[in-house]
């Protein structure tokens, strides 16, 4: 055994159980400096717990009111975003169509050009063709007219029998040119 615990068994007291008057000093030491606490220290700290308590609530209330704002505006953003795509595919669509018809203008537009300039080609070369048939006919016809006085001896100049043996002459050609185009 440890010596203190031998001189306490020596006395005749429990080393365990404290003296009376200690006891009811301590306890009434600690009832007073309870009540002083529980007196001016708890309402400091409830009221200290209670607004900690409302601000969380707050807190939560905005966080949630701010969560419907965000979900809504959420929402919002995707139906604009939606529409905003909707929108750009009835444009493309609309450029599209557009696009097709103004490529079918300019083709009928290049088509209607082309006839143009194919019909005043045309017209053109009938045009230079007779001036060409015209210019030869001229020509064959001095030529036959000069071979004509030459075989026949004697001057062809009279106008207008001129004229028609170059016409005979020019007709004869054209025949034997008929004909051998159908032979063909």
């Amino acid at each position: 055994m440890s010596p203190l615990l031998t001189i306490a068994a020596a006395e005749g007291e429990n080393p365990l159980v404290p003296p009376i008057p200690e006891l009811v000093i301590g306890l009434l030491a600690f009832v007073i400096v309870f009540g002083l606490l529980a007196k001016k220290l708890l309402p400091n700290i409830n009221k200290v717990l209670e607004e900690r308590r409302e601000a969380i609530e707050g807190g939560i209330e905005k966080a949630d009111a701010a969560k419907t704002e965000a979900e809504s505006v959420l929402e919002q953003y995707k139906a604009q975003l939606a529409e905003a795509r909707h929108e750009a595919a009835r444009l493309r669509q609309e450029a599209t169509e557009q696009g097709t018809a103004i490529i079918q203008e300019m083709r009928a537009e290049g088509q209607r050009q082309r006839e143009e300039i194919v019909a005043a080609g045309h017209a053109q070369i009938e045009a230079d063709r007779k001036s060409a048939a015209s210019a030869l006919r001229q020509d064959v016809g001095k030529l036959a007219t000069e071979l004509a006085g030459k075989l026949v001896g004697e001057s062809l100049e009279d106008h207008a029998r001129q004229s028609r043996t170059i016409d005979r002459f020019l007709d004869e050609l054209e025949d034997g040119a008929s004909k051998a185009e159908a032979t063909r």
